[in-house]
This record gives C-alpha cells, structure tokens and sequence, in this order.
C-alpha cells in the first residue's frame, strides 16, 4: 500500500496521494470483482482497519476536513483509492492530478486504475483540480513531473522548516535501486516500444539531479527498508 503523510506550511496542509480502498479488500464480494485473479494481474494487497487513510490522520491528531489539498502523484488503485473515503469523511480539500493522468485513467487503458475511485459513493465524479504541467503548490512546495510510470505521473518537492528538502518520488522511482542502478520501476506506461522506459528513466535522471542542485534527499514511495529506517521525528504514519 502507498500513501504518504500531510505536509504542513504556513498555507495549509497538502496530503501526497491517499493509499487504498479499504473497502474493496475488507469486503468480499468487492474484493473478488476488482482483484479477480483471472482480470488482475495485482492481486489483493494486505491492508488492516488501522492502515485507512483517516487512521493515520487521526493518529497525527487531524481529520479528513483538516487537510486542504490532496495531491495525487497518479491515479493507481493503491494511491488513489483512498479519496472516495477521504470524500465520505468529509474531506473537502481539492484534489489535485495531472490532465494527462485523468485523460489515461479513464480511458480504460491502465489496468491499475479503478474507474470507481475516482467516483464519489453517488457515483457521481470526484472535483478533481486539473493541472498541467509543473507548478508551486505554496511557497516551498512544488509539483515535479515525472512520467514514465504512468501518463501524467508527478513527484513533489518539499521545503522543510529544518533540514534539506524532501523530494517524494511517488512511483518515479519506488525502490532505492530505482534511483542507485538507474533502473526503470514496473509497470510503465504504454511501453510495448520500450517508449514509457525512455521516460522513465529520464524522470530518475531528472529527480536526481534536482536533488543534487537542491541538497534535497530522495525518498523512494515502496521501499520498506527506507520507510522503516526513518527516525519518528519526521511525523510519518507508521
């Protein structure tokens, strides 16, 4: 499961994409239409009451309605089944994604998106915030496009109070290796030419240098070896 904590700046709270639907492991009839062994080629992942994206909320003292953007680095089911939940608890923050990630989404084409996440429980559509290109969230905060995983997908940089900048990879690059071997991550967009590789590795090339202009340290988004070796003070849901 991926899913990062809430930022916070002096112009509100940006949440970096909201992990999965609980709802659609939890329940059994749910889970067997979308992770159908012989439609997805996935499988269901592990996720506990405890693991919902308003739980890790509550655990750093905030609610759904106390976080002001969502920013959804790409629309995968693991990063952004969490919003139709997020919706229901009262979350009325916009949602941020690229045009390019929408318009893919809900073509049909990325078998890991979930054409019912980005619907609301009328099954009416989520208010997403279409942007383009890159672009300040606030001040210290900014959108870094990094295709390649997907259509539209976006890594963040991040200002901090004390210490050097954070750059959330998201998907870009997964795992260490991603970044230390400069290997693409799975599951590229439309790469039957090798053309989701070619942009793949740009965008590593291109995290690595910005963090490197910017004394800015990399965090790759599903690499547990990482995450664990966090210390606590940087206020991350365990």
């Amino acid at each position: 499961m991926a899913s990062t904590g809430p930022a916070e700046t002096p112009n509100g709270r940006i949440l970096y994409d909201v992990g999965c639907d609980h709802a659609k492991i939890a329940d059994p009839l749910l889970r067997a239409r979308h992770y159908d062994p012989a439609h997805s080629p996935f499988g269901a992942p592990q996720m506990t009451h405890e693991q919902r994206i308003p739980r890790h909320l509550a655990r750093l003292g905030l609610t759904p309605a106390d976080v002001d953007v969502v920013f959804i680095g790409h629309l995968h089911f693991d990063h952004a089944g969490g919003l139709r939940e997020l919706h229901r608890c009262g979350c009325g923050a916009e949602i941020h994604v690229q045009r390019d990630e929408l318009l893919a989404a809900r073509s049909g084409e990325d078998a890991a998106v979930f054409a019912d996440d980005l619907q609301d429980d009328a099954g009416q559509p989520l208010p997403f915030t279409v942007r383009e290109g890159e672009y300040t969230l606030t001040p210290g905060v900014r959108a870094v496009a990094t295709p390649g995983h997907t259509a539209g997908h976006m890594s963040m940089w991040i200002e901090l109070a004390a210490g050097p900048p954070v750059i959330l990879c998201g998907d870009a690059a997964d795992l260490q290796e991603n970044l230390d071997d400069e290997v693409a991550p799975g599951g590229l967009w439309r790469n039957e030419h090798g053309e989701g590789e070619a942009l793949a590795l740009q965008s590593i090339r291109k995290l690595k240098s910005l963090a490197q202009r910017t004394g800015a340290q990399l965090w790759p988004n599903h690499d547990m070896a990482f995450w664990q070796a966090l210390p606590p003070c940087v206020g991350l849901p365990r």
